[in-house]
């Protein structure tokens, strides 16, 4: 009998891996059935009766939480999460698991930036900044990095969604091989964009050569690293991003503090350090994928195909750079007393103001994550526990979590934001930090940009739920609209007011496109259950 009561609960365990916790005896039975388990089997193999009984037996143990907590799951975190749910109770139950596991999961992606920030405080450097440049230093490297970040952009997006779909079906030579070709075209894409600013820069003498070598090196090293590191996000290994960014920061402050090396060589060296740990590493891993499941792919990677698939994503990648830069280079583009060296200049009050004020932005990520691997879960439930003919039903459970999730946004928000001026303003303070006082300037930008990237930050929630189910057309012309309100309001608010309230082109831009999307969102939950089906 012992012999018996051990197979049967390892037949509960395979179960369990293959579906969750079912909701019912019938599909525990269905299940078993599925597993090629006769009514003659559970007598000779498992000692009872009746096939039913057997999977009563199944289910009496699967729904029994000592049973699961004394036999851990073999399935993945999510799916894990999606095992403990039969019912809309059991959901309120685990959504604070939920939030508690995608929030910090969300903040990963903030680290390597939060890295870079404490480097500053504590050195007045880090891998791309130094509190020591002159204006001039400043403009060229930081429109280095503006330049890289928007020109890989769209590449960022397509990776995550080509890596991805090879990721989920185990195709890791495409993986490889789209990674490979994705980050060809975005280095063959930033090539072109600086031969056509060299030869504009050429008849027009807009900056100095040894001024835009500089900016180019700074560019395509920041490229290439976000190139890289945007893979390790779909394939669940974005801890390794803040090892090589620890590492890569660590020699080169080291190197600052050290030796004679000038900074621009310390930043180089210590960006391409990261680089190369990250190329190392995605190598090895790719490697030992394609070995441990032996995969031979006979996919292809054709450009024309992967166009086609991705192209509005990137263009949504492009433009949500695009639409975040956009003030700033107003800002910098004009001044107080209208007297400016350059076309655009570094403007430090600003720049301050906003890098504050983007960290609410990076804080809100993790809300992200959580809801939309909520909203797939719950979908997932729903569908089945929602008769077939009550659609409506399904749409409207399904918009008041959408709701719930946007409060949840909206607090964190909020509460982030008294956080980080506290931080900033009353127990660590800017003065003792860098030793000099906030701007007004600095303040007023802060405050304007934090509720700019709230709201952005909302915008984009919305944009996951559409592209959750392969829906990027309402959210591409959302950013596009926003980002001709962000540059008319901007340039209106900085030339005819102050240069400072470039900021408020952002803020109303954020507003435009939370709304545009807001509106379709609402459509797209209102036909839920059309879309949904059509995605799978």
């Amino acid at each position: 009998m012992k012999e018996f009561e051990s197979k049967i609960e390892r037949l509960g365990l395979d179960v369990y891996d293959k579906v969750g916790k079912p909701v019912n005896v019938n599909v525990a039975r269905a299940m078993l059935e599925s597993m090629s388990i006769r009514a003659i089997d559970a007598k000779t193999d498992y000692g009872v009766a009746d096939l039913q009984d057997l999977a009563k037996m199944v289910y009496a143990q699967i729904t029994n939480p000592d049973f699961i907590a004394a036999h851990p799951s073999k399935l993945k975190v999510n799916d894990q999460f999606k095992s403990e749910v039969t019912s809309a109770s059991d959901y309120l139950r685990i959504k604070t698991k939920y939030f508690f596991y995608y929030y910090p999961l969300g903040l990963i992606l903030g680290l390597p930036v939060f890295s870079q920030i404490l480097t500053i405080i504590l050195f007045g450097y880090s891998l791309w900044t130094y509190v020591g440049f002159n204006q001039l230093q400043s403009t060229a490297v930081v429109l280095g990095v503006i330049f890289g970040l928007v020109g890989t952009g769209g590449f960022v997006q397509v990776i995550g969604r080509q890596v991805s779909h090879y990721w989920s079906h185990n195709d890791f030579v495409m993986a490889k091989k789209s990674t490979i070709k994705v980050i060809k075209d975005g280095l063959l894409f930033m090539s072109v964009l600086s031969v056509l600013f060299l030869v504009v820069n050429f008849f027009a003498n807009i900056y100095p050569y040894r001024f835009l070598y500089i900016v180019y090196i700074y560019s395509f090293s920041i490229g290439i690293l976000l190139l890289i590191s945007s893979v390790f996000h779909p394939l669940k290994r974005r801890w390794m991003i803040t090892v090589a960014f620890v590492v890569a920061t660590a020699l080169a402050v080291s190197l600052k503090l050290f030796t004679t090396i000038s900074t621009y060589l310390t930043h180089w060296i210590g960006i391409w350090v990261a680089i190369i740990l990250l190329v190392i590493y995605l190598n090895y891993f790719f490697n030992k994928k394609v070995k441990a499941t032996k995969n031979v792919s006979r996919a292809t990677s054709k450009t024309v195909v992967m166009i086609y698939r991705n192209y509005r994503y990137f263009f949504y990648g492009l433009l949500s750079f695009v639409f975040i830069f956009i003030d700033r280079i107003l800002a910098w583009s004009t001044s107080a007393d209208g007297l400016l060296p350059y076309a655009v200049y570094y403007e430090k009050n600003y720049e301050v103001g906003m890098d504050i004020a983007i960290l609410i932005f990076f804080l809100l990520v993790g809300v992200l994550e959580f809801s939309i691997a909520s909203f797939s879960t719950l979908s997932d439930l729903l569908q089945k526990q929602i008769p077939y003919n009550q659609p409506e039903l399904f749409n409207r459970k399904s918009l008041a979590t959408y709701w719930q999730h946007v409060q949840i946004l909206l607090i964190t928000g909020v509460i982030m934001a008294a956080l980080l001026y506290t931080v900033i303003w009353v127990w660590f303070g800017y003065e003792k930090a860098f030793g000099q006082v906030l701007s007004p300037i600095s303040i007023r930008v802060s405050i304007l940009g934090g509720l700019g990237y709230i709201l952005l930050a909302w915008g984009m929630l919305n944009s996951l739920y559409l592209f959750t189910l392969n829906k990027p057309t309402k959210p591409l012309k959302a950013i596009m609209i926003a980002s001709v309100v962000n540059l008319v309001v901007g340039l209106f608010m900085s030339r005819l007011v102050s240069y400072e309230y470039s900021v408020v082109g952002m803020l109303i831009g954020s507003t435009v496109f939370m709304l545009l999307t807001l509106r379709s969102v609402t459509e797209f939950f209102k036909n839920l259950d059309y879309y949904y089906y059509a995605a799978y």
